[in-house]
């Protein structure tokens, strides 16, 4: 099968057309005819080989949905014309004592869908049965796409940290990321802080789920809250100053970042350990829970706030999340 796609032929290269050859599928795969995919800032990454596991051409694009036209011989569950989802990974081992435990998610040899083979960018892309997502019935497939990343990026740690709806809780990073956030912990049922070096997003911010926001750059307003959070979701990328966080957790809270911060994270040992306060981290999230999170979506109507592209106005698209216009998500209509 001939592959139509976008790829990029060098590090921080515009896209080019692109075609390839799918050779015969393994009797475990699934080939998926892309109706929307996603961009998200870990497409922009990989482009540019931020992370230094880049391989060009490079097809990127993680965060598809669309039809199943072909199945292995044994596949399960899976048949051609169900509509799915696939995200950041696009197959793991299946016999893995993580993966046993239904954390697939963690498997060290777990297959990315855009490290050393070709994303969604694409009219088809494949991968294990496994991690094809059947789309629950009523879902808005236009605004699916990002859910697969963005989406259970900070679905997982709600889960994982056990946050609970009698929570105060806060979201650092009101971006495509922390928009979700705080989608999902409103209807969670908690109290929802908003943090911003932004006010003028505050009515914004209100709508989307915030009850409170703060000036993350006011040190009167982060003192005003010093010791009533139970939870802080950190989806920012760069350093801040953590210990200002740190203090505003009630005793045994927790500071979770889904944030790819490149820099080391400053954590005093002395704000930790007084309040019994812990700091975590975590990627994605598992294929069971990803169907949750779908459930949780339709039942609850949450979708992330998106932009539209054609396909082949990818190159556009991408200059729009790169100059930070962004509001808040991108999809991309094949």
């Amino acid at each position: 099968m001939k592959v139509k796609a976008y790829a990029a032929k060098e590090a921080k290269g515009e896209l080019q057309p692109f075609e390839y050859e799918l050779g015969d599928i393994d009797k475990e795969q699934v080939d998926i005819k892309v109706d929307y995919c996603g961009l998200c800032h870990s497409d922009i990454s990989m482009i540019n080989n931020d992370w230094g596991m880049s391989e060009y051409p490079l097809v990127p694009g993680h965060e598809i949905v669309g039809e199943v036209i072909n199945v292995g011989s044994e596949v399960k569950g899976l048949k051609k014309g169900d509509k799915v989802g696939m995200g950041w990974y696009s197959a793991s081992c299946m016999h893995c004592n993580q993966c046993m435990d239904g954390k697939q998610h963690l498997c060290n040899t777990a297959e990315a869908t855009i490290v050393g083979r070709h994303g969604g960018f694409a009219d088809v892309v494949r991968g294990h049965w496994s991690w094809a997502t059947v789309l629950p019935e009523g879902i808005d497939m236009s605004k699916a796409g990002p859910l697969f990343c963005g989406g259970i990026t900070v679905f997982n740690p709600i889960v994982l940290s056990g946050v609970k709806p009698t929570d105060k809780v806060g979201v650092i990073g009101i971006g495509g990321l922390g928009h979700m956030a705080l989608k999902f912990l409103k209807a969670w049922g908690c109290e929802v802080t908003a943090f911003t070096s932004n006010k003028s997003k505050e009515d914004a911010l209100k709508k989307m789920g915030a009850h409170n926001v703060v000036d993350s750059t006011n040190s009167d307003e982060l003192e005003r809250i010093t010791g009533t959070l139970d939870f802080i979701l950190n989806t920012t990328n760069v350093k801040l100053d953590w210990d200002a966080y740190l203090t505003t957790l009630a005793p045994q809270g927790k500071l979770h970042t889904v944030g790819a911060v490149l820099e080391p994270m400053e954590i005093p040992a002395f704000s930790m350990i007084s309040g019994e306060k812990s700091v975590g981290g975590s990627p994605l999230g598992s294929i069971a829970l990803t169907r949750k999170m779908l459930e949780f979506c339709v039942r609850h109507d949450i979708y992330p706030t998106v932009e539209e592209f054609k396909m082949e106005d990818v190159n556009k698209a991408i200059k729009h999340l790169h100059d930070g216009k962004a509001r808040f998500r991108l999809v991309l209509k094949a």
